[in-house]
Order: structure tokens, then sequence, then C-alpha cells
């Protein structure tokens, strides 16, 4: 027998010992399956690997004189050290890393002031876009989070709102809650005070090419319930105007004003 053929030999043995091994995994309780599951893994990549691996031919017929070379080889790859779980660590750390820049960009996302008729007129479509972008997410996050801590008819609204406010900033949420509440005024679920407050934070302009309706927060809640989240948002910022937000929102582009004709000098009596 050839190297080649006793290589494709060793490979059919093992495949056929992991066969053997998975039609005795079927017949398990799901719990030993459980049990088995990271060695049934493991087992197939050792499989997968032979189809590729170049053996001597003493390693060859070392391995085919094994009733189970297959058992014999994961018995030895668990004593070993390996960097499996160093990729996995590295793993997380990347993950974790990408979330928090992504929460990071969303959170310092600049809030776009104007509409969209002005900025594709001023060459802003990207800006106007991202801030858009950001409001939509921030919309959902406001819904999970009124979800995530409603129970016993009883919203646990301080926590459902520091959960938005630290991925989005004070800013955005009450962005978004104040165009919440601006296209819902008909709706008696909401407060006379919140219809009040939100009366007062200039918004852009409406338009079809807006699209401020996308991400109304009480079209998927009940605006009940999202009455009390604005409550809390505004307790927790003091009800304090924020300068900085109403100057953005307030910079609407101004007509240009004509020169007032000059004022003859009346004559010194």
């Amino acid at each position: 027998m050839t190297q080649e053929e006793m290589l494709t030999a060793l490979y059919e043995k093992m495949a056929a010992e992991q066969d053997k091994y998975r039609d005795w995994l079927k017949g398990q309780p799901a719990a030993e399956v459980l049990n088995h599951a990271y060695e049934y893994t493991v087992r197939e990549d050792i499989v997968m690997c032979m189809e590729e691996l170049e053996l001597t031919e003493a390693q060859t017929k070392a391995l085919l004189a094994s009733p189970t070379p297959l058992a014999d080889v994961y018995k030895d790859f668990e004593k070993l050290e390996t960097s499996y779980m160093d990729v996995i660590r590295d793993t997380i750390e990347t993950r974790a890393n990408e979330l928090y820049q992504a929460q990071e960009k969303l959170k310092n996302m600049p809030l776009y002031p104007h509409s969209a008729a002005y900025a594709s007129e001023h060459g802003e479509m990207e800006q106007y876009n991202a801030s858009f972008q950001a409001s939509h997410a921030c919309k959902e996050a406001i819904e999970q989070a009124i979800s995530r801590h409603y129970s016993n008819n009883r919203l646990d609204a301080e926590a459902a709102v520091n959960d938005v406010l630290e991925q989005f900033g004070a800013d955005r949420v009450q962005y978004v809650l104040a165009n919440t509440v601006r296209h819902k005024e008909w709706d008696g679920r909401i407060s006379r005070d919140n219809k009040a407050w939100a009366s007062t934070m200039p918004l852009p302009e409406g338009s079809p090419q807006d699209r401020h309706s996308e991400y109304l927060v009480v079209d998927r809640c009940n605006p009940g319930l999202t009455d009390l989240f604005l409550k809390q948002v505004r307790q927790l910022a003091g009800e304090r105007e924020k300068p900085s937000v109403r100057e953005k929102l307030q910079k609407a582009p101004a007509a240009p004003r004509r020169s007032a004709p000059a004022r003859k000098k009346e004559a010194e009596r």
C-alpha cells in the first residue's frame, strides 16, 4: 500500500469512527448530548484536518494500528495547552471594543438641526442621514427599554431612562420624545404637561423627505408608558433647558435681509 493509500485509509477509518460516535450520541438523553457537544465538535475538526494533513509513513502506520485513532488524538488534544482560549478571549475583547465604539459614536453623534430640504440644498445630506439613523436607533432603544423594565403593570421608569441616556445622551432622547409627542398631540394618554413641554422644543419643519414619523416611540409602545418615560427624562434633566441643543435647533436658515435705506442726517438746528 502506498503512502497516499495509507493516508486515505486512515482518513476513512477516523471518519467511520466519528460516524459511529455520532450514531451513539443520537441515542443519548439531551443532557448527555450536551455533555459531549464539545468533544463531538473537536472530533469533527480533527477529521476535517485529516483531509489535507501530510504525515510520514511511520506516523500513518502508527495511527492506523490503533483501534480508535480519532479517540486517541482527541485524548491528547485535551491534555495540551492550546491557544484556543486565547482566541476566545481576544474575540470577546474585540467585540466588546467594537460595541463600545459604536455606542460612543451614537452618543456623540451631532443632532442635525435642519430639514432634509435644507441639508440637500447645503450639501449636508450625510450629516442629516447619520443623525436620522441615530434618532431611529434611539427610538428603538426607548421602546426596548420600556418593554424590558415594564412588569406587573409597573414601569421602572428610572432604570429604563438610564439605559437609554447612557447610549444616546439627553439631547437625542429629548429630541425623539419631543418629536413623538408633537405628532401625537391628540392622544389623551399623554399628559398636558408633557405636551406643553414638547411644544417648546424647536424641531425642523416636517416634510415627506424628513421622515420624522419613522421614529415615533408611541407607534409601537403604549403612549401612557411613553408619557411616564418622558416625565422621568425631564426629572433627571432637572427640567433645565439645554442651551446647546436649543441653539443648534434654532439655527434655521434665515432669509437674507434687505439693507435698510440710509437715513438722511437731519440738519442741526
